[in-house]
């Protein structure tokens, strides 16, 4: 009783309350998805929704243009791109008298919260509407236009931000909404110009978009191993034409049969003078003669249909928004809601806009360390990790006493080649021996290993699958070989990629240790599993990129019921007895249900689904979409629930089944895993070669203390180590799972945008955090 008492506090929370939503600036994918989740968040907590189309022009002209919206008027829009509800730069806001014309029309509909999607000139301007508020109605007042008690009843605005931007440009923010998708349209293109250009041997100069702000290049150089790359916070050193010639004729003479440039649109030199992608086409051909095309991406970039990513990051940002609306009194600063992390947090509007202008003034006043200090940590390590990738130095000290093996463990995960790629560079660089092993454990035990060079892994980067090959084999059926192995190649150190088997093989060497003395060395494990299993990390290589193949199946499943009356899929996911993949899959595209087994349901739960379909067929939507993973229940299997929802449906809806199989561990890796396998790579190696100096006594290495084998991972904000035998004591072996998952907090998002009548007591709002140069200087990790 009680608890349906808190929930019928929380749902009327916001009753009397009115709030609109508005997309302003330039448009960006997961507009909709912001858009569709503030308004059923909304129209969830009781309060009235309106959406004001054509951004600040609707809100000047008023009339048509705001109007008040109710459930379904977002439904089926998570997977458009753009912005359903129209964006328009507008001058007549800009001026007084148009921000005067628009409080009229709020207050006309006694609206005062206001959610605003867009770049920081949007941001800033809401500002701007907010300090004048008070103003404007006494003018309003005093032009007789509304009575001073209207004025005295909506005396307050409120406002909060979300920034919808593909240019990532916005200071405090780890990820705007629209940056992921923009970064998967760059990769597209880029792995289409790889075919083509490895057919012809072409230099490719390719310009992205990003204004002023270099952050699209710098991934997209990082995400496909370019030669070279122009972005505005790092300007290159004078004679940058002869150092950037050399390169490219270095690596041409190498066998390369591909060079690309990378060029962000707002690219200068040193004085500050635009470098054109005309230019250094020019330059190559001049100078090397070779076969040079230009291409510019243009608004390509801002088109098609929004990643996992930025659907799932726009919905949590949608519904905090409100949140943050409801919570909003007078004193509190108007806030924007940002990503940190995994973990939503607001941060005060104007002191985002002014570190975002520091970063220009910096720029401008040709301080361009800082600039890129002032772009945060995550900036800085794209750009630090990219410079030590590119190249490769030539090596002045001695090479050390160490040598590596690096093997794949379990399924094959996309990203996980990213990995084994940086991996190998940066064990090079740092002067160790570094061998490669073909079928994971198996191949260790059977001497499937060889020595690698820097250019061995040359254009593994957006390569799925494992090129090293893999196996599910565990340590424990081949020790003895293993040890004789390590002892023959004089292995100091292993990194093994790979899923819970990877995890699990690892904890089977180290609990070896007191019988076999070879294994007392340096052990890391680089989660990457669709599944999303291993403990110590929030999130594994790979879950990324099945997340968007699933994600892409169900849209188009969605669409082909779009011409047929009354219809439920289920659809099946994999991913073990982990949740992960089914519930933010579900997220992505809207999905009236899904079932995992940690989240345990039983035949009342399934009958109230079905129920909830049977009410949802009597609206305009007539088509239901259920995920079911995999192992959720061991007798609710997916025959069963086509067999229940058939026979409870008869005659309201049709049931079909689809199971996703395989579809989801293929494919080309997203940007992200890309650039987390790279990250993750690079910091394993760096922690190795650490320990390795650590344990390194009388000419040789002896590690067996708990530290010396850790799983990396990312937990909430920050990369960690965690040692193997630590995790074991938070492991559910049974089911191969952590027994505790950041995720299953999503599950509540999932069930409240699919309109099902829940609790939100368990909602956990942003804390509002603040923006000064020293956080942005904290490691982020990512």
């Amino acid at each position: 009783m009680a608890a349906a008492l808190e929930l019928e506090k929380l749902r009327m929370s916001g009753a009397g309350m009115a709030l609109a939503v508005l997309t302003s600036g330039g448009d960006a994918q997961g507009m909709n998805a912001a858009v569709r989740a503030v308004t059923r968040m909304g129209i969830y907590v009781g309060a009235k929704v309106f959406l004001i189309y054509e951004g600040y022009e609707g809100l000047v002209e008023g009339g048509e243009n705001i109007k008040q919206a109710n459930w379904l008027s977002v439904s089926n829009i998570i997977q458009l791109g753009g912005t359903i509800i129209g964006s328009a730069r507008c001058k007549a806001f800009t001026m007084r008298e148009g921000r005067l014309l628009a409080a009229h029309n709020l207050v006309q509909h006694g609206i005062t919260n206001l959610c605003v999607i867009g770049g920081d000139g949007s941001l800033t301007g809401a500002n701007i509407f907010r300090t004048e508020w008070g103003g404007l109605l006494e003018e309003l007042v005093k032009d007789g236009k509304i009575t001073k008690e209207v004025a005295k009843k909506y005396c307050h605005l409120n406002i909060v931000g979300l920034v919808g931007s593909i240019d990532n440009d916005f200071c405090g923010t780890d990820m705007t909404i629209g940056t992921d998708s923009a970064l998967h349209r760059i990769m597209e293109v880029i792995d289409a110009i790889t075919t083509t250009a490895q057919s012809h041997q072409r230099t490719f100069v390719l310009e992205v978009m990003g204004r002023h702000c270099g952050y699209l290049a710098l991934v997209s150089a990082l995400a496909s191993g370019a030669d070279w790359l122009f972005i505005p916070e790092a300007p290159p050193e004078d004679g940058w034409e002869d150092f950037m010639c050399e390169r490219l004729g270095e690596t041409r003479s190498r066998g390369s049969r591909l060079n690309i440039i990378i060029i962000a649109e707002g690219a200068i030199d040193r004085n500050g003078k635009p470098i054109s992608s005309s230019y250094v086409k020019d330059l190559v051909v001049q100078r090397l003669g070779f076969d040079t095309r230009v291409t510019v991406l243009g608004h390509v970039q801002r088109g098609g249909t929004p990643s996992a990513f930025d659907r799932v990051l726009s919905s949590k940002m949608g519904m905090e928004a409100v949140m943050a609306l409801l919570e909003a009194t007078p004193d509190t600063p108007a806030c924007v809601v940002s990503l940190s992390g995994n973990q939503s947090v607001r941060l005060p509007l104007m002191e985002c806009v002014q570190v975002t202008k520091d970063v220009q003034k910096a720029m401008d006043e040709k301080r361009f360390e800082e600039a890129i200090q002032l772009r945060g940590r995550s900036f800085e390590n794209n750009w630090n990790i990219y410079k030590l990738l590119a190249h490769q130095k030539t090596a002045h000290e001695k090479q050390t006493h160490f040598s590596l093996a690096i093997l794949n463990v379990g399924a094959p995960a996309a990203g996980m080649n990213a990995a084994v790629r940086s991996a190998v560079r940066i064990g090079i660089s740092q002067g160790h021996t570094v061998y490669v092993v073909n079928d994971g454990f198996e191949g260790l035990s059977k001497g499937q290993i060889r020595k690698v060079g820097w250019h061995d892994v040359a254009g593994w980067l957006g390569r799925g699958g494992s090129m090293l090959g893999t196996k599910r084999t565990l340590p424990k059926t081949c020790m003895e070989k293993i040890v004789e192995n390590v002892r023959k190649f004089n292995i100091y150190g292993l990194l093994v990629v790979g899923g819970f088997e990877a995890y699990e093989g690892v904890l089977q060497l180290v609990e070896a240790r007191g019988q076999y003395e070879e294994l007392c060395i340096i052990m890391c494990v680089i989660p990457a599993t669709i599944s999303n299993n291993v403990p110590g990390t929030d999130f594994s290589l790979g879950c990324d990129t099945a997340v968007n193949a699933a994600m892409e199946s169900c849209d188009r499943i969605k669409q082909s019921a779009s011409g047929t009356k009354r219809r439920v899929f289920i659809v099946e996911t994999m991913g073990g007895y982990c949740g992960y993949l089914s519930t933010v899959t579900g997220i992505a595209v809207g999905a009236d249900a899904a079932y995992v087994y940690e989240d345990p349901f039983t035949i009342h739960d399934l009958k109230a689904n079905v129920e909830h379909l049977t009410e949802k067929m009597k609206t305009d939507i007539q088509r239901g979409l259920v995920l079911r993973n995999e192992k959720c229940h061991e007798h609710y299997t997916t025959e069963f629930l086509y067999n229940l929802y058939s026979s409870e449906g008869r005659g309201i809806f049709d049931c079909r089944i689809n199971v996703l199989g395989h579809l989801q561990q293929g494919g080309a890796p997203t940007p992200f895993d890309r650039n987390y396998g790279t990250k993750l790579g690079v910091k394993a190696m760096l922690w190795m070669s650490e320990k390795l100096q650590e344990a390194y006594r009388k000419g040789r290495v002896f590690a067996n203390s708990a530290d010396s084998a850790c799983v990396i991972g990312l937990r909430k904000k920050t990369v960690a180590f965690s040692p193997v035998t630590e995790l074991k004591k938070v492991t559910d072996f049974e089911h191969r799972l952590p027994q505790e998952q950041w995720w299953l907090n999503l599950r509540l998002m999932l069930k409240m945008l699919a309109n099902y009548q829940i609790s939100l007591t368990e909602y956990i709002s942003g804390k509002m955090e603040h923006v000064t140069r020293r956080t942005l200087s904290i490691d982020k990790g990512f």
